[in-house]
């Protein structure tokens, strides 16, 4: 069955980096444009950038731009999201995404934490 398995969260201090990692199987992950959101305590969730298929074209919520990057490796049915320069809020747990026409699938998020 199709699964998405969000790594690589923590805490970390103000300034610092982290790269999550999402690991997709049960699908054809190459065909699937990937997506990370992050949602905040009390808050909606928020869509922070996506990654498409072949090509790897990125595209980033405004508020995102400059800190995050997407990547993924389709040899190894991964998706990355790197964060830097953290902030307090960046505290939220982030999840990725994939989505193929009307299919829509989402992993049960990581927890990041960004605190002094």
């Amino acid at each position: 069955q199709v699964q998405l398995v969000e790594s690589g969260g923590g805490l970390v201090k103000p300034g610092g980096s982290l790269r999550l990692s999402c690991a997709a199987s049960g699908f054809t992950f190459s065909s699937y444009a990937m997506s990370w959101y992050r949602q905040a305590p009390g808050q909606e969730r928020e869509w922070v950038g996506v990654i498409t298929t072949t090509s790897g074209g990125t595209n980033y919520a405004d508020s995102m731009k400059g800190r995050f990057t997407i990547s993924r490796d389709n040899a190894k049915n991964m998706v990355y999201l790197q964060i830097n320069s953290l902030k307090p809020e960046d505290t939220a747990v982030y999840y990725c995404n994939a989505r193929r026409g009307s299919e829509n699938y989402w992993g049960q998020g990581t927890q990041v934490t960004v605190s002094s």
